[in-house]
């Protein structure tokens, strides 16, 4: 089985065929040209590179531009009052704050969710106490919860009927549950009578 050779050291040296020398100016220039953005982004620095291809094609990359970097170099001609900022870098900042706002835009649909939904669970927290109601609303108050006791009870007898058991006989009393169906005489003497057959 053949190992993989994994990244080898290549032997820095020029290379002799022309089109792996193309081929590596190209990608190489590339990831430098990056790096120089990277830089210049992080820490503010003034960056100029300018590079020959083998083919005597001239490309450069510089902030906040190329000129302006070797004029402030070489001492002549100062730059102007203005940075004139390279293309490359403020689409690279552009592409980061456009990603930020809408993360930043999640964020802020979320928090409003969560305050209407907190909003809501305050509302249901102040809701009048029974001793703030006036004897009216206290009637009324009263009036349906003895419907609903009701309701209650009509269910259970319903259930009770169909043999499903139910767990309370009256709200509130965990004490005294119902069951489904009670033994009573007349049923533990048909059993007796059956069971003689």
């Amino acid at each position: 089985m053949r190992r993989p050779n994994g990244r080898k050291k290549i032997e820095i040296a020029r290379m002799q065929n022309q089109t792996n020398l193309q081929v590596t100016f190209s990608k190489r220039r590339a990831g430098l040209f990056k790096k120089a953005s990277e830089l210049s982004t992080l820490c503010g620095a003034n960056v100029a590179i300018v590079a020959f291809s083998p083919s005597n094609k001239v490309y450069a990359c510089g902030h906040p531009s190329v000129e302006s970097v070797v004029d402030k170099f070489v001492g002549e001609n100062p730059p102007p009052d203005t940075d004139d900022p390279n293309p490359i870098i403020v689409a690279h900042q552009n592409a980061n704050i456009d990603e930020n706002n809408e993360k930043l835009n999640k964020l802020e649909r979320a928090l409003k969710r969560e305050r209407k939904h907190g909003q809501a669970l305050q509302a249901l927290r102040t809701e009048p106490s029974n001793e703030k109601l006036s004897f009216f609303d206290l009637k009324i108050l009263c009036e349906s919860l003895e419907a609903a006791d009701k309701k209650v009870e009509k269910l259970a007898s319903q259930l009770m009927e169909c043999g499903i058991e139910f767990p309370y006989q009256t709200i509130g009393s965990a004490l005294a549950p119902l069951r489904a169906r009670e033994s009573t005489s007349s049923d533990s003497d048909e059993r007796s009578s059956g069971s003689g057959e």
